[in-house]
């Protein structure tokens, strides 16, 4: 099983569907090179990942929330084959918990 792909974000703690999705279905995408990006609500942003074991991927990000500069950090930890759970920190905000499908 493998993180790499998009995933598309259906469920977060702190926000609901009507925010998450407001601008582009919420989503995170993780490259072969464990670099991606991001984005929810109008919270954007690159990640660059270290895989922890074979099945979680710890991030620091680099971003925009409401254009203002953000940055943080986060895990994406693979549940099953097309399901994940994470978990967003903006550094001096906001943090929440997420869960994901693969995109087919």
């Amino acid at each position: 099983m493998s993180l790499v792909g998009t995933w598309y974000i259906y469920k977060m703690q702190m926000w609901d569907k009507d925010y998450f999705n407001m601008e582009v279905q919420a989503y995170i995408k993780v490259g072969k090179n464990l670099l991606g990006n991001f984005q929810f609500g109008l919270v954007e942003g690159c990640i660059d990942g270290e895989m922890e074991g074979k099945k979680r991927l710890r991030f620091s990000f680099d971003g925009a929330d409401e254009n203002d500069p953000c940055s943080g950090r986060g895990y994406i930890e693979l549940v099953d084959k097309d399901t994940v759970k994470g978990k967003f920190y903006i550094h001096q905000g906001d943090n929440s918990e997420f869960f994901a499908r693969r995109a087919k």
